[in-house]
């Protein structure tokens, strides 16, 4: 009798064991899927990637003059490049809201994201999804101009607005489709944009290629759906170190905000492509959820 006592409380022993592993297994399955990118941004583009509740983002991002300037202009870091210094802060764990100032045009950006759906692991949600949207503007004084010819505030401000959805395909492969839009009141000669028309619409494309567990081959594509401006492209490497992402990358286009993107033009691809690096830093301000 005590030997088949024994024998039951060790058949439960297995039975309970087994079950918490299974509840175990299926809630991890439920969790989200780690780092569809490796960072808030990839090349120029914003991703689904979201913040925690009290994580900053900061990000430097630099382009320079086209490659075609050879060994004399080293490539093109004479030229002088366009940066932008962007914070982005985590209100919650799936509402950020950022600022940025691009140093082409002087231009200020304040904008928000939001993370509706994010990826699981079983598919459950078999992507992710995030919405962001901003206004900016022009800051720069055009000081040799006469007064009366000077932009007015209500002339110098522009909107944009981006859909992001992406999926981790597999360990190795990532992408996002990014609907994407903007709109500048006036879009005056002066500024430092080729197009001449007030919207502007897109749909962007980014992927990842993961090489190793710390660095990916990343791309580009953002194509002009309703003007003759020519498309972004850009081809990139994704490093992690040190707490920080390296992004280095080729690209057609000097613009770095979301309203200069769409307006501002592109070289020829292979012929006119610019280098840029950005740096991206993630800190925790509070106590981060575990």
């Amino acid at each position: 009798m005590k030997k088949i006592t024994l024998s039951i409380l060790a058949l439960l022993a297995v039975v309970m064991h087994s079950e918490a592993q299974l509840e175990r297994k299926l809630e991890n399955e439920n969790q989200p899927v780690d780092l569809i990118f490796h960072a808030p941004r990839h090349i120029n583009l914003l991703t689904v990637e979201p913040l925690e509740k009290k994580t900053m983002h900061f990000a430097i991002m630099h382009t320079f003059g086209t490659l075609d300037g050879g060994i004399e202009n080293l490539f093109g870091l004479d030229n002088g490049a366009n940066i932008q210094f962007s914070f982005e802060f985590g209100l919650s764990d799936k509402l950020s809201l950022g600022a940025s100032r691009s140093s082409r045009d002087k231009f200020y950006n304040v904008y928000g994201r939001y993370l509706f759906l994010e990826q699981t692991q079983n598919n459950a949600v078999p992507f992710s999804l995030s919405l962001a949207g901003g206004a900016g503007v022009v800051s720069n004084p055009y000081s040799f101009l006469p007064q009366n010819d000077r932009p007015q505030f209500s002339d110098r401000v522009a909107y944009f607005g981006q859909m992001m959805v992406a999926r981790k395909f597999s360990n190795k492969i990532s992408l996002q489709l990014s609907p994407m839009l903007s709109y500048f009141i006036n879009p005056l000669e002066i500024y430092q944009i080729e197009g001449s028309q007030n919207l502007y619409l897109s749909l962007g494309f980014s992927g990842k290629y993961k090489i190793t567990d710390r660095s990916s081959l990343t791309l580009q594509y953002i194509p002009n759906l309703n003007s003759d401006l020519r498309s972004n492209f850009g081809i990139g490497w994704d490093v992690e170190a040190g707490g920080h992402v390296f992004q280095m990358y080729f690209v057609t286009s000097q613009a770095l905000n979301e309203q200069y993107l769409l307006a501002g033009g592109n070289g020829v691809p292979g012929e006119e492509f610019r280098l840029g690096f950005n740096v991206n830093r993630i800190f925790a301000l509070g106590q981060r959820k575990k």
